[in-house]
Parts: C-alpha cells; structure tokens; sequence
C-alpha cells in the first residue's frame, strides 16, 4: 500500500548539504529524507528533472521508509573512490578521502574541458589507485569516444568507460570499435525499458542507480533480468540513500566490482556521521539521521515549500491506472 501523500508530508525533513567540489553543476545537494516506520527513506532526484522521472524517486524513498528491506549476502562492499572533473593537481586530495579504495571512477567528458584534461587526470590518479574507470555521462559522440578511449588507455588500461554515449544506438556501435568494455548508466536509468541495453549487446556492465529505478527491489529485479555484471552506484544520496545502495550491493548473488556508493565524501557536511571506509569497504545496516545535523543543515522555507510540491506533483504517478 501507498501511503497518504499527508502521510508523506508529515514525516518530511528537507536539508541542503554542501559539497567539497562542484559536482554535476552543483555546489549544494538537496534531498527531502522520509522517517517512515521501518526506516528513513530519501526522495532526491535532480532539480531539473520533471515529474515523471523523479517519481520513481519517490518510490524508491518510500520503499525504504515503509518496507523492511530484503536479505542481505554479504556484510560490507567494497567502493570506488569518485574523483571529480578537477584538476590533475587536485587528485591526490580527493583520493585522501577514500582510504583504502582500490578502484577510482573519474568523471571526464566535462563541459569546457579539453580531452588531455581528461587524459592528465586519469594518469595522476592511476598513479594513486591499481584499478580506474571513467565517466562521460553521455558527453561523447562515438568517435569522439572512439578517439578518447584510445587516448584514456595510452599509458594504461580502463576498466571500462561509463555512459561514454547517449544513446544505446550509439553504445552499441561504440562497443564494436574499441576494446575498452562499456558501462551503461544513463541508458539504464532513463529508459522506458531498463532491459533495452542489454539486448542491443551495447553493454559489459549494467550501472545501477536505487533512487532512479525506484527503489532497492525494482534494482534487485533488473539485475535478476540481466546477464552481465552489475556495479550498484549512488545519485550523490545522501547517508540515508548511500544504506539503501548499500543494502541493494549487499543482497545481489554476485558482485564482481567495486560500488560507486562513496560520494558522500564529496559533502562539507551530511545528515549522519560519515560512515568509516575500511581497507576501501563500506559496512552494510540502516542509518538515522542525527537530529542536530537535520536542524542544522534544514534548507530554507522556500527551498522546503519547493520541495513539497514537487512530492505533491509526483504523488499522483505512482498510483496505478486503472485502465
């Protein structure tokens, strides 16, 4: 059962986190935090996006809100550190704070940089960390991609490129040119049919998110659908998001990578004490938001107001049509 939208209201916390490093464009991450009777849930998706898409956000919240979560395999999951699009000089600081992680995912592909920017990051991290993958968040044509996986793996292998094209058209081509094996996030995440990716063969790795997909089951059953290896990743959530993805890592069969389930080092500030990243794991168990971080970082009543309506306006499209 769905809960009352009142329901949902009444049980709203809305706080603003500050970030260490410009991260998708932004500087201040917002999230709305659900404290449901089995647990705090998170309904955070991205400003820009409309109602459709950030309503299986608010799924996904009220899942882990509402809903005992499942069985888990395994007890803590290893993480990928996430090295934004910064300057080479800047990676050996970023990586300080993912003591332990023996994967690095960098984020290349960013707007008004140039493809050696991308190239002297990756370097000065494979410097620092044994294991590097990439994100282009879909900012590639395919021969751009083609001409960047050649040069990303010059002076050393990927293990592999993430979302390095938009469309699953153009993965697929992508994946018959290089040798680089492709990730597939965005084209997961966003797509009216998840599933669509991996029968174009356009990918080796299913990235999956738990918020854009709706929630820890609704990932758990896409990766039960899928026959390549799955790498379970966060929407830069805060604490209460990260357990969810922690909790959906802990409870696949198989996991055969490290998680991008760290950016909660990309935050000044989050609503419960960072959890301690040891020998690059991550332990798996719920989290409560600490009630003087919540009062502290409470966004403004407008950004609040905001945020109610925007639940509001998603709430109607999770009820199913009865047609």
């Amino acid at each position: 059962m769905i809960p009352t939208c009142a329901d949902l209201l009444d049980r709203l916390h809305v706080v603003a986190l500050p970030m260490r490093v410009r991260f998708r464009g932004i500087i201040t991450r917002e999230v709305a935090l659900i404290e449901g009777p089995a647990g705090w849930g998170e309904f955070g998706p991205f400003v820009e996006y409309q109602a459709r898409e950030a309503a299986a956000w608010l799924a996904s919240g009220i899942e882990a809100a509402y809903r005992e979560p499942p069985p888990v395999r395994r007890d803590r999951i290893p993480i990928n550190a996430t090295v934004p699009a910064v300057a080479a000089a800047q990676v050996t600081e970023v990586l300080a704070r993912f003591p332990g992680a023996r994967t690095a995912k960098v984020k290349v592909a960013e707007p008004g940089q140039r493809l050696a920017d991308d190239v002297d990051r990756v370097n000065a991290v494979r410097e620092l960390v044994p294991t590097v993958r990439v994100d282009a968040n879909g900012g590639w044509s395919v021969q751009e991609a083609t001409e960047a996986a050649a040069a990303l793996t010059a002076d050393g292998p990927l293990e592999y490129l993430e979302q390095p094209c938009a469309t699953i058209a153009e993965l697929a081509e992508l994946r018959r040119r290089v040798d680089v094996p492709i990730a597939a996030d965005e084209s997961i995440r966003k797509a009216d049919d998840p599933l669509a990716v991996v029968r174009a063969c356009a990918a080796d790795v299913a990235v999956l998110k738990v918020a854009p997909l709706g929630g820890v089951s609704a990932l758990l059953d896409i990766a039960a659908q899928i026959d390549i290896p799955v790498v379970v990743s966060s929407a830069l959530d805060s604490a209460v998001g990260i357990a969810a993805g922690l909790t959906a890592a802990a409870a696949l069969p198989e996991l055969r990578h490290a998680c991008g389930l760290g950016t909660g080092r990309l935050f000044v500030e989050d609503v419960a004490v960072p959890a301690v990243l040891v020998d690059g794991f991550l332990a798996v168990g719920p989290v409560t938001p600490d009630p003087a971080r919540l009062e502290a970082l409470c966004a403004p009543p407008e950004r609040r107001q905001w945020w109610i309506d925007r639940l509001k306006g998603c709430y109607p499209l999770l009820v199913p049509s009865s047609g």
